[in-house]
């Protein structure tokens, strides 16, 4: 009952921008693009996320990354998405896998974000968006891991990398 009442009151924050057809607060800086499920549990695995972490997804979409962390590994997920209809659907999917008591959706800019609560961030974003994102990222508290598909950061070597089906995986750990 506690997972229907939170998602119902994430639909009650998500949903009105949703249901009158409001676009994003701006344009997004990509189009969105679903990480295969298969892809995703890669990349919490590479992540080693466990029950204790907070995985943030940044431009999570249909909300499948923090939805897997809460689901599979017992961790709390919080995707950042900046289009009120994916926030929309992702509370959706939250409440049908019945994890919307540990996963948040928030509609909102990855580049303006508090992140401070992430232990490890996910995502899959262009070369030159992580450039931007960069900055932000190599400031989160040491030892917090960050995993891309696909896309490496300029000028940062990952600490870990993995091949999965036709994607590639980079993991980078925060230093100290």
């Amino acid at each position: 009952m506690a997972a229907r009442s939170l998602f119902t009151i994430g639909l009650l924050l998500a949903a009105p921008a949703a249901i009158l057809g409001q676009a994003p607060a701006r344009t997004p800086d990509i189009h969105y693009t679903p990480t295969r499920h298969a892809i995703a549990d890669a990349m919490l695995q590479l992540a080693g996320v466990t029950a204790q972490d907070v995985v943030y997804d940044l431009g999570s979409g249909d909300g499948r990354i923090p939805i897997i962390a809460a689901q599979k590994y017992g961790a709390r997920g919080v995707g950042i998405e900046i289009d009120p209809r994916l926030v929309t659907q992702s509370w959706g999917n939250a409440n049908d896998a019945e994890v919307a008591n540990r996963v948040m959706f928030k509609i909102g800019d990855l580049f303006e974000a508090d992140l401070s609560e992430a232990t490890v961030v996910t995502i899959y974003l262009s070369p030159s968006i992580m450039k931007r994102l960069m900055p932000k990222l190599r400031a989160l508290k040491p030892g917090t891991r960050i995993v891309s598909h696909q896309f490496p950061m300029p000028g940062w070597p990952p600490d870990d990398r993995r091949q999965v089906d036709e994607a590639e995986i980079l993991l980078w750990r925060v230093p100290k």
